[in-house]
């Protein structure tokens, strides 16, 4: 009831919500643009002094990492409120993207940044089927359309159309975190390499602005009676146990083991 009383200044609010896991497609699961957005526009909406955010990302796709971190900005500057992040374990490639949309980064001294890259991986299982007697039978109108079919051999032209993309993404990458971090990165040549960096060597590169854990952070800025209200996405019942409505049980079974074991692979990058 204190703040609605007039003339009686009330405690600054902060709403904290956290982005956890890997970055993935709305339809896999974790971390997406579509799960996301419910949270942070409670979080604007409760017009708080500053919004935290507790980030702890080994990445993944690039597009979700981007709709995800140009939410962040425009609900920021729409509402006109600050926004800190504060980065658990790892805030790596996607995780590091969604950061830099904040005003402020802060880590702890153990704390991984950084893996401004892109990676495509996959498997070539042409020879396995050669030995077993297999044969591939792939028909296409467009000559790229079965482009890097694991189950024929690579061929240049696929390897070079490939590097091209993964070119133009790497742009998009490098374009946010200088439109964003420009002023204070430093003149480091591996910067945009794919490296990584821990704690206070994240702050030197100009990748946070300092070692900082959140309570302690926002009551140093906003003082000891700051009030904190978090937001966080809650998982259905069902897919914590891999399972999913209007599925087989055995094929939910295995979707979630392997989205377990992506997610796993993702932070294991990381030494995590």
């Amino acid at each position: 009831m204190k703040r609605w009383i007039p003339f009686v200044k009330s405690s600054p609010r902060v709403a904290v919500v956290r982005l956890q896991g890997a970055i993935s497609v709305p339809a896999r699961g974790n971390l997406s643009d579509r799960s996301i957005a419910p949270l942070l526009d409670k979080a604007f909406k409760t017009k708080p002094d500053a919004i935290a955010l507790e980030i702890n990302s080994p990445g993944g796709s690039p597009v979700q990492s981007s709709l995800i971190g140009a939410r962040i900005r425009r609900l920021a500057d729409e509402k006109n409120i600050p926004v800190h992040a504060f980065v658990e374990d790892v805030a790596a490639s996607g995780g590091y993207w969604i950061a830099s949309a904040a005003d402020k980064i802060w880590a702890d001294p153990s704390s991984i940044l950084g893996s401004i890259g892109v990676i495509s991986s996959g498997f070539g299982a042409h020879v396995f089927m050669q030995k077993q007697g297999i044969e591939r039978r792939v028909h296409t109108a467009g000559k790229s359309k079965s482009m890097l079919d694991p189950f024929r051999p690579e061929t240049e032209e696929d390897v070079e159309r490939l590097e091209r993309l993964l070119g133009q993404l790497h742009d998009t990458f490098i374009t946010q975190i200088k439109t964003r971090r420009g002023d204070t990165l430093a003149a480091n040549p591996d910067l945009f390499t794919g490296e990584i960096w821990v704690g206070q060597g994240a702050v030197d590169q100009g990748l946070a602005d300092g070692i900082g854990h959140l309570v302690p952070k926002m009551k140093e800025l906003y003082g000891d009676k700051v009030q904190f209200k978090r937001f966080s996405a809650k998982k259905p019942l069902l897919p914590r146990f891999g399972l999913s409505m209007g599925h087989d049980m055995a094929q939910g079974v295995a979707q979630g083991v392997l989205a377990e074991v992506e997610e796993r692979a993702d932070y294991a990058r990381f030494g995590l």
